[in-house]
């Protein structure tokens, strides 16, 4: 925090003045908010659409499988620590995936995640219920847009909602901890989510799926319009030969029934059926886009519809788990390192890193496995021979990061010093 931070006491916000545990006033802070998007994409997309939820829960079933370690920044090698703890055990009864699984929900469904350290730990804090608070010393708030000068000087947490007269609680910069995965390109601070180019089809998917639903409880028939008998002269005539035909023809238990008329009275197709509409091409296309903007391939997610054709949906699983590893999930973790960094204390020659050796997910198939560790070893051995440190080879193999290795100074296949003159190979007996 800047040293103007450090200084101010409290400030204005909503008409009110709060106070910070500071010592002078701030007056010129404006502030970013999730908005009510967060509550719509949980009860109509997350909640109610099966490929939402697919989605979401993927990403955060692998995302919450990584552990977190110290990684050196010279040696590049992995280490653990008491410091993690903050992150292990980030809050009564709750474990480091518990933490890591929020994280991702709450960035898929609100772009952003907040969480505190204020009453040790990392606490979540509901998205939409932060407001991010930007200051700067040198512009008034109708100008912090603009201002190059403008930081975070904090945040307000309404842990009981936006209500009338209600006061939020401030916390610092350095209390909180902010992962934004796609920042929003219109804000400064604040992140966007993956479902919030994707609301048409997000929609249209709910619509295909409650139209469907209305055919099966119509009686699994295309819909038809019954001319009334002869018979039928007044409006009550006909609302109770309505009644008759609904009790006895209308909704799944009464589908395939015969229908028996009166005379006079005719039955006529209205529409098209669940085949003519062609749900499956519809339906599958929105799918398809829903899964593209998730990250999580498709074969992945076992979505067959709308993807006839496609290589992943051929039995190329292989492809699709790297693919879903290593372009999407390895940045997000790297990504998410930086946010949690103030939250534990980081030597001062590491960074806060991520382990995923153990996730069984990102195991390669055996017959894949057995070729890289044959590569492995015949790497390692031509190394060795041509006189590098057995240690070091292993780690640059292991990390991929060739600047690891240290050489012996032997130079020989034999890993002779330099100037040894070597020994004659003795005679051979006769024969």
């Amino acid at each position: 925090m800047s040293d103007y931070l450090q200084s101010m006491s409290s400030y204005s916000f909503g008409g009110n003045s709060y106070t910070l545990p500071v010592n002078t006033t701030y007056g010129t802070s404006k502030q970013e908010s999730i908005g009510n998007d967060f509550l719509s994409y949980v009860q109509l997309g997350y909640k109610n659409n099966g490929i939402i939820f697919a989605a979401v829960l993927a990403r955060s079933l692998l995302f919450s499988e990584v552990e977190f370690c110290f990684r050196r920044r010279i040696k590049r090698d992995l280490w653990r620590s008491d410091a993690l703890r903050p992150l292990e055990e980030p809050g009564l009864n709750q474990t480091q995936g518990e933490l890591l699984t929020r994280m991702e929900q709450d960035a898929s469904l609100a772009g952003n995640f907040f969480g505190t350290n204020k009453y040790g730990g990392v606490r979540r804090m509901r998205p939409d219920l932060v407001d991010i608070l930007i200051g700067s010393q040198a512009a008034t708030a109708s100008e912090l847009q603009y201002d190059l000068e403008a930081e975070v000087a904090g945040y307000a947490y309404w842990a009981n909602g936006r209500q009338h007269g209600e006061r939020p609680q401030i916390l610092l910069p350095g209390e909180v901890c902010h992962w934004s995965p796609i920042p929003d390109p219109e804000m400064r601070f604040r992140g966007m989510s993956w479902l919030q180019p994707i609301v048409t089809e997000v929609q249209s998917d709910g619509a295909a799926t409650a139209h469907k639903q209305k055919f099966f409880e119509n009686g699994a028939t295309v819909n038809l319009a019954i001319v009334a008998p002869d018979f039928i002269k007044t409006l009550e005539q006909l609302k109770e030969f309505k009644e008759l035909m609904d009790g006895g023809h209308r909704g799944v238990a009464n589908a395939y029934k015969t229908l028996f008329l009166a005379s006079g009275a005719d039955v006529k197709t209205v529409g098209a059926d669940l085949k003519q509409i062609d749900f499956k091409a519809t339906q599958g296309a929105g799918e398809t886009r829903i899964a593209l903007a998730s990250r999580v391939p498709a074969a992945i997610l076992g979505i067959s519809e709308g993807l006839s054709g496609s290589s992943l949906n051929a039995g190329n699983l292989g492809v699709a788990r790297r693919l879903f590893a290593d372009g999407f999930m390895r940045p997000q973790w790297r990504s998410a390192c930086s946010a949690l960094a103030p939250m534990v204390r980081t030597p001062a020659d590491s960074r806060l890193w991520y382990d995923a050796s153990d996730i069984a997910f990102l195991r390669e198939d055996e017959t894949d496995a057995a070729q890289i560790t044959a590569a492995k070893a015949q790497a390692m051995r031509q190394l060795v021979d041509g006189g590098y440190d057995p240690q070091t080879v292993t780690n640059a193999v292991d990390t991929g990061d060739l600047s690891l290795l240290v050489h012996t100074g032997n130079l020989s296949v034999q890993l002779q010093p330099p100037g040894t003159v070597a020994k004659p190979a003795p005679a051979l007996p006769p024969a």
